[in-house]
């Protein structure tokens, strides 16, 4: 009878192991089932060849509820420069957020000529006379997701540019005047002592480019 036992005591351990792979194979279709329910997150735009000077890859949204953005220079004391944003559908990241794109947030980059020179969390900075020597510049902000990449409709960057003329640096040293700024805004002279103007989508001119 022992045969007979060690039989059983078999058999019994059989059905141990196909009940266990059933509920294991139960287990793996309730975990793809979910999976399949769950929706993953969808890319935000669409990735472009273009990239900045620095291979900033552009990141391609649609026009409607795109974000913008807007500058205003204006002439300080020390000869430097108040910077002020103006945006529309974008809000800054805070410091340490997760570097992935996210619709309509992101920070600033400001460029002087065309070189980087200060990363933005904020609508107003002051730029140092440093950046702005005697002679015209462009300074342009334009707005980065927080992956890096170039927020950017109809495959330009969302940016804006202020064209400023700073004077010789020894005829307002020391003088108490302010350095000059010219410039236009869509055609129109600006005001004295505040510059603006817009390119790509940069408001106010919103939906076209500016000459």
């Amino acid at each position: 009878m022992a045969w007979t036992r060690a039989l059983l005591a078999a058999l019994a351990v059989c059905v141990l192991l196909l009940t266990g792979s059933a509920g294991c194979g139960t287990s793996g279709a309730d975990e793809q089932q979910n999976r399949r329910n769950d929706p993953s997150p969808s890319p935000v735009g669409k990735l472009l060849d273009e990239t900045d000077k620095e291979g900033h890859r552009f990141r391609e949204v649609e026009e409607e509820g795109a974000p913008d953005v807007g500058i205003e220079v204006q002439p300080a004391a020390g000869n430097s420069w108040n910077v002020r944003l103006t945006l529309e559908d974008f809000r800054f990241s805070p410091a340490g957020a997760k570097e992935e794109a996210v619709a309509g947030r992101g920070i600033v980059r400001l460029f002087v000529d065309g070189h980087p020179v200060a990363r933005l969390r904020t609508s107003e900075y002051r730029l140092s006379a440093r950046y702005v020597p005697h002679g015209t510049h462009h300074v342009t902000a334009r707005l980065y997701a927080d992956d890096g990449t170039v927020w950017a409709v109809d495959g330009e960057p969302v940016e804006s540019t202020a064209d400023v003329t700073a004077s010789a640096q020894s005829e307002s040293a020391g003088t108490g005047r302010l350095p000059e700024a010219t410039g236009t805004g869509n055609g129109v002279l600006s005001a004295p002592g505040s510059v603006r103007r817009t390119e790509g989508r940069g408001f106010p001119d919103r939906g076209g480019k500016a000459s």
